[in-house]
């Protein structure tokens, strides 16, 4: 088993593994030279392309684990929304009535013939697994239900006002566009993990822009039917979920839920989560992003090392539940030898356990 396979099964006891959301993307010139000659929906939709963008931080970096070159809205488009790239996503239409409701396609119709236009991920997947170094673990992922209805209602995660989100949350909508996606979205889910990944991650970036009770009583349902049918038809692929924005109180609500990895923003410290968490979950994250645009390389290391310092002071056995990496998405203004760095440091600093 490499490295990130070791962990998830709680038997590595050597350095913690490694990997960044968005580890593949604007920052990277590999990336960069690609999108000279292809559109984001081709770096996508090709699976040969997808494998290539995909591979490029694992050729250039190292991670421990590469995560698949995708966009976690494509399910819209299968469910009849539209959806184009012009600078960021646009969707045909918005979740806007319950009238709206009609006009989604209901995939439990044909559900073999709506999960074939998600198939090229898992046609991805399949050109990514041989290519990869053998110590190198593989990740597949999609948007959670909730940041997906975000989406639909909004058009992005743009603002500040989601107030017509949280109505939709409670006026019949959300149920609605479940009942339509849920079907779906596990189909999916089982695709890519049947492909050949290790772990699978459900990204619910706006998790903490909905209050903790509405969180409770109509988000957390939701994916407790979502990964308990997803762990009964795969139970060996792990199953990672990342929130943003949320804290203590949201995961606590998370743990009679099938979840392996418990993935979190950089707002609480690490050492915290883990002393409360670890025996639950693995934990995932946390370092700021933003700090890994610094552009002084003495700046960086710096905080580097000093977010790194009370993290190397917790036990062995807690740093076993402990996969590193970044509390969002790498940013596009990061240098790629920040990247470098962390990774270099990282390996100093854990190295030796």
């Amino acid at each position: 088993m490499n490295r990130f396979q070791k962990t998830l099964a709680h038997q590595d006891h050597g350095r913690p593994p490694v990997w960044f959301m968005r580890q593949a993307g604007r920052y990277h010139a590999h990336y960069q030279n690609l999108k000279k000659d292809h559109s984001f929906i081709e770096l996508c939709k090709n699976p040969k392309l997808a494998c290539e963008v995909t591979l490029g931080p694992i050729e250039d970096f190292k991670f421990d684990a590469a995560i698949l070159f995708s966009d976690l809205l494509f399910p819209l488009e299968t469910l009849g929304m539209g959806l184009t790239y012009d600078v960021g996503p646009k969707l045909d239409w918005h979740l806007k009535s319950l009238a709206d409701l009609k006009k989604i396609r209901d995939p439990r119709h044909d559900l073999s013939r709506a999960i074939d236009t998600l198939k090229f991920q898992a046609e991805a997947i399949r050109l990514i697994r041989p290519a990869l170094p053998q110590e190198t673990g593989l990740i597949g992922f999609v948007g959670s239900p909730l940041t997906l209805f975000f989406y639909a209602v909004q058009g992005s995660h743009q603002g500040a006002d989601f107030s017509d989100v949280i109505l939709g949350l409670k006026d019949g909508r959300f149920k609605g566009f479940c009942d339509r996606l849920l079907p779906l979205l596990l189909e999916n889910m089982v695709l890519q993990a049947r492909a050949g990944i290790d772990a699978l991650a459900v990204f619910d970036t706006c998790a903490g822009d909905v209050e903790l009770k509405t969180y409770q009583s109509l988000v957390v349902p939701v994916l407790r039917e979502l990964f308990q049918e997803f762990k009964r038809r795969v139970p060996e692929v792990a199953l990672i979920y990342y929130s943003r924005g949320t804290h203590e109180s949201y995961w606590r609500a998370l743990k009679p839920l099938a979840i392996d990895v418990l993935g979190i923003d950089w707002r609480t410290p690490l050492p915290k989560v883990l002393e409360e968490f670890s025996e639950r979950f693995m934990i995932q994250g946390n370092y700021d992003p933003t700090l890994l645009t610094e552009r002084d390389p003495r700046v960086f290391e710096a905080s580097l090392r000093e977010y790194f310092r009370p993290i190397r002071t917790l036990s062995p056995l807690m740093l076993k539940s402990w996969i590193c990496g970044l509390g969002h998405g790498v940013l596009k203004e990061t240098p790629e030898a920040n990247v470098r760095k962390f990774l270099q440091i990282q390996s100093e600093v854990f190295g030796n356990l």
